[in-house]
């Protein structure tokens, strides 16, 4: 029952931060937010929803393996994983793509949380550090986008927020965001308390679940969206979902769960799996910088890495 009330609180979480998103999105719509300013900021934040609740919930419930696991686990997969299994359904033409910019981003980001890491413990004085970046890089995104608008180089279509509905009734709006702000929470609360149950009925650690488990399934959406994005040809959408996704992730995330309680940093995190995902984010070199196209071979090579680092952290 246990792995049942796990997938129940990750479906939970899932269908809650979509509510989450699209109500927040219309809202914002409807009150005179521009769309351009909503999809940079409310957007990402809202599906980031499901990552943040459950690093608050385990930082707060003393677990904060499964807070840190889910952040690097999650980031190691939407790498190796998220773009993996993609591209072996088909070619993802990323040398068409210019994310050279949000990719340094994200090293750096990458970078910057494995130096805090190793202060032992993510505090008050790392989540200001890590907040006040993420607050940087969304100003120079939004001064970005506002000048590729003035020049009339983004089409209005592109500018549409995801879910976005300018006919959608207050009352929706409402029950959208009811749904949201009530099943975050529920959600979060099943899948850790399922996780550290599962972890103790097997005798693991619980930052293994929080980097397999619990990172796998949040992970799940970023995989869904790439999916799609690769069937349509729409290899920018595909690698810059990654990307956002994990500068949010080491940014935000841990930045907020932070602010709410200080997290002490496993040293198993120091020696191997800050590395992987440092490692997994070098892998995007080829694709960002030198035109390579993310082949069949590719995706069998980043599958195959992937489990690899997944029966290691098994230890199996």
């Amino acid at each position: 029952m246990v792995f049942a009330y796990a997938a129940l609180g990750l479906v939970i979480l899932l269908l809650a931060g979509d509510a989450l998103v699209k109500g927040a999105v219309n809202l914002s719509l409807r009150v005179g937010i521009p769309a351009l300013i909503v999809s940079l900021t409310i957007v990402a934040f809202g599906t980031s929803a499901p990552e943040l609740l459950i690093s608050i919930k385990a930082a707060i419930e003393g677990v904060p393996g499964i807070a840190l696991g889910n952040v690097v686990g999650s980031n190691t997969a939407n790498v190796l994983l998220v773009l993996g299994l993609p591209a072996l359904i088909t070619v993802m033409h990323t040398s068409e793509c210019d994310t050279r910019k949000s990719y340094l981003q994200m090293l750096g980001a990458t970078v910057l949380f494995i130096a805090l890491a190793f202060r032992g413990v993510f505090d008050l004085m790392a989540a200001v550090i890590l907040l006040t970046v993420l607050a940087a890089f969304l100003w120079l995104a939004m001064r970005d986008a506002l000048a590729h608008r003035r020049n009339g180089e983004i089409d209005d279509d592109l500018e549409e927020p995801e879910g976005a509905d300018p006919d959608m009734p207050w009352w929706k709006i409402a029950l959208f965001l009811a749904l949201g702000l009530v099943g975050l929470p529920l959600g979060a609360d099943l899948l850790v308390d399922s996780a550290r149950e599962i972890a103790l009925m097997y005798g693991v650690p619980d930052t293994v679940i929080g980097l397999t488990l619990v990172a796998i399934g949040t992970s799940l959406p970023e995989l869904a969206t790439t999916v799609m994005a690769a069937i349509r040809r729409q290899a920018d959408v595909a690698i810059g979902n990654v990307i956002g996704s994990n500068l949010f992730n080491l940014l935000a995330i841990i930045g907020v769960a932070a602010v709410i309680k200080p997290m002490p940093v496993d040293p198993a995190f120091l020696r191997f799996d800050l590395w992987v995902m440092l490692g997994a984010s070098l892998i995007l070199l080829p694709f960002v910088f030198w035109g390579r196209d993310l082949t069949r071979v590719w995706g069998m090579l980043l599958s195959a890495l992937y489990a690899l680092y997944v029966l290691v952290v098994l230890n199996v």
